[in-house]
């Protein structure tokens, strides 16, 4: 076990250590493989391992450093991103047994910047197929167990990446979100998942699902390793047209700073309809410990919800089945049941359909810039049940049966649609020992201000501390 402990440390205070060669990255890195190889086998967090990459890359980190040149936080770090991205020198499946691109030889801009940071990539993480689906639930390549209850998803569609993080296997991860991909995972595996601004972090080198709605971004075991991750990926990139816009700031400048008279708003119309009931009870409790912290936490009325979230049906199927229409035409039975299903939701959508429901994503993103310039933070849970079981993908919620694909995605899905960045953060437990997360969401390119909050939240509790009770 000694051997794994640096692993299980937090960036934020492993850092330090690396700067001033108290602990080298190949000590690090040989830690962070040890419980790879110990609890991977039976997680199935990754689709793909590089440990000698890995492990060259470490000694040239512990040789940088000890010639003076330390890049930052990040140096040294041992991260892995969702197999949808491409990293140089490993191959890119998507979850799926269709995707045949052989070894990639350039990075995507934002593990480039991971790179150019000094995190070292390990390998790629497991997915829903091609990233569309809130469970996780993977019968191509496996899926990737809940570490807390293995008989549970992580999440989609991120989900190695929230297991990885959750089960200590990487210390942060990147994972992408198109309508909760990124915080369904965080929530149901009890970490951090911030979806930045839309534009904020390049998406070049991430293979697509939603262009009008995809953004990539981190999973990690703290709001300040995340804060330190997205860091390091945003900015502008040519690459990318949407990031042209991108404004940057210092994401750890406010951390640590109290929250006084700071406006939460708590939309519950919606966002509080037949919750599974212990994550309501640990939502509220996360409420009142904003409130007790100094916040003014006070009702907010998004009138534009329901029909937000019906525009963002129309805009990801519509989008997803422009991407995957040679798949449903060539490789149909080798996709998986569901993902061909969902992808043949955009079979009949028209043009018209489509740019009404830009008109409405217009729409939502007036009507929410006046609701934050009211409450420049919003408060909800992340998802409204805990995680299903892998088997039968359902669960009793009082009387009614509940299917996970149905409704996991259900609360995530306004950010992605308005653009504006969201953070899941733990806030509590069920009686089964299963992770329960808080959504915040705030207003464009304030991720600052979001990131205070969610620290705030995370220093005065103490869910964050917790770890899954794996054997190693």
């Amino acid at each position: 076990m000694k051997s794994q402990e640096l692993a299980c440390m937090d960036i934020a205070a492993l850092a330090p250590l690396i700067k001033g060669r108290e602990v080298s990255p190949l000590e690090v890195m040989e830690s962070q493989l040890d419980r790879i190889a110990a609890l991977n086998p039976d997680l199935n967090a990754y689709t793909s391992l590089y440990p000698d990459m890995a492990l060259a890359a470490a000694k040239g980190a512990e040789a940088e450093i000890a010639a003076g040149s330390y890049r930052g936080p990040l140096h040294g770090i041992p991260m892995a991103v969702k197999d949808l991205f491409q990293v140089a020198g490993m191959e890119r499946t998507c979850g799926s047994r269709i995707l045949n691109e052989g070894v990639a030889n350039a990075d995507a801009t934002s593990v480039a910047r991971l790179r150019d940071a000094g995190a070292i990539m390990v390998g790629l993480l497991n997915l829903h197929e091609f990233a569309f689906g809130p469970t996780g639930i993977n019968p191509i390549v496996g899926t990737a167990l809940n570490p807390w209850d293995l008989t549970r998803v992580s999440g989609g569609s991120s989900s190695g990446s929230g297991c990885a993080t959750a089960a200590a296997l990487a210390m942060a991860t990147l994972g992408s979100d198109t309508g909760g991909s990124i915080r369904i995972p965080a929530a149901l595996c009890g970490v951090v998942g911030l979806k930045q601004t839309y534009g904020l972090a390049s998406r070049a080198g991430i293979y697509p699902l939603c262009e009008s709605l995809d953004h990539g971004g981190p999973l990690a075991r703290t709001v300040r390793d995340a804060a330190l991750v997205l860091q390091a990926i945003a900015g502008v990139d040519p690459a990318d047209p949407s990031t042209a816009q991108a404004r940057v700031g210092d994401y750890t400048a406010n951390l640590g700073k109290p929250l006084d008279g700071l406006r939460i708003g708590v939309p519950r119309d919606f966002f509080f309809d037949r919750l599974h009931p212990e994550i309501e009870a640990a939502v509220q409790a996360a409420l009142r410990v904003l409130d007790d912290l100094g916040a003014s936490v006070e009702e907010a009325v998004l009138p534009f919800n329901r029909e937000a979230v019906r525009g963002w049906n129309t805009m990801a199927m519509a989008e997803a089945m422009t991407v995957h229409e040679g798949h449903l035409r060539d490789h149909a039975d080798e996709l998986s049941p569901d993902v061909n299903e969902r992808l043949r939701l955009g079979e009949g959508l028209s043009a018209t359909d489509f740019i009404r429901a830009r008109q409405c994503q217009t729409m939502a993103r007036a009507e929410m810039a006046g609701v934050l310039e009211q409450t420049p933070i919003l408060a909800m849970p992340t998802t409204v049940i805990p995680p299903v079981p892998i088997a039968t993908g359902t669960m009793m919620v009082g009387d009614r049966q509940v299917t996970g694909w149905r409704v996991l995605g259900q609360l995530t899905r306004l950010a992605c649609f308005t653009g504006q960045p969201a953070i899941s953060i733990p806030c509590g437990f069920t009686e089964d020992g299963l992770p329960i997360g808080l959504q915040l969401l705030g207003g464009w390119f304030e991720e600052a201000t979001l990131l205070q909050a969610a620290d705030a939240f995370e220093q005065a509790t103490e869910w964050h501390k917790r770890r899954p009770p794996l054997k190693v």
